[in-house]
C-alpha cells in the first residue's frame, strides 16, 4: 500500500487514472526532455504505470503531488537499477512552478524517507543547467559532487545523513 503524506499545502498520495491525463500533457511538452520525455500518450501512461509500480517493486517511490485537488506534479525516492543509487526527485506541472511547492513535496518526501527507509545515501539527479532545481537542492542541504554515472548530461546533488530544514 502507498502511504498518504500531508503536509501544510499538499498531499503526496498514490497515482490513480484520473491524473493519466496531466501525465499525458506534461510528457508532451518540452519541459518533460529532462526526464526522459516526451511521450505520446501510451508513453505517458507508461510514465504512470512505472511511478505505481516501483512502489510494489521497491516498497518505496514517487508520490502525485496534489495542490488544491488538481495533480501538480510527482515528488519521492526511486532507485530503478540502471541509477547509482536512491534518488530523491521532484517534477511540477506546467502553471504549478514559482510557488514553493517543489520544496515542499521534496523535503516531505525526503524526510519520509528517512524515517521510513534503512539508512542509505540519497542523491538528486539534475540535468546540468537547471537552476530551479539546483537551487532547490542546496535549499535542501543537497551539495553537487559530480557527474551522474548514468547520465553525463547531470550532476549527483547528494543530500546530508541529517536532513536540513
Amino acid at each position: 500500500m502507498i502511504p498518504t503524506v500531508t503536509t501544510e499545502r499538499l498531499t503526496l498520495r498514490a497515482p490513480q487514472m484520473a491524473d493519466h491525463d496531466a501525465f499525458v500533457r506534461f510528457y508532451a511538452s518540452p519541459r518533460s526532455i529532462d526526464v526522459g520525455g516526451p511521450f505520446d500518450v501510451a508513453g505517458a501512461y507508461r510514465q504512470l504505470a512505472a511511478v505505481a509500480g516501483h512502489w510494489l517493486l521497491a516498497g518505496f517511490g514517487w508520490w502525485v503531488i496534489e495542490h488544491e485537488e488538481k495533480p501538480a506534479g510527482f515528488a519521492g525516492i526511486h532507485h530503478p537499477p540502471h541509477k547509482s543509487g536512491r534518488e530523491l526527485g521532484w517534477v511540477l506541472f506546467d502553471g504549478f512552478e514559482g510557488k514553493g511547492l517543489a520544496l515542499e513535496a521534496a523535503r516531505a518526501a525526503r524526510d519520509w524517507g528517512y524515517a521510513h527507509l534503512p539508512r542509505a545515501p540519497l542523491a538528486s539527479f539534475i540535468i546540468r543547467g537547471n537552476t530551479r532545481s539546483e537551487k532547490l537542492a542546496e535549499r535542501l542541504g543537497a551539495r553537487n559532487v559530480g557527474t551522474a554515472p548514468h547520465n553525463e548530461k547531470a550532476d549527483i546533488w547528494l543530500h546530508p545523513e541529517v536532513p536540513a530544514s
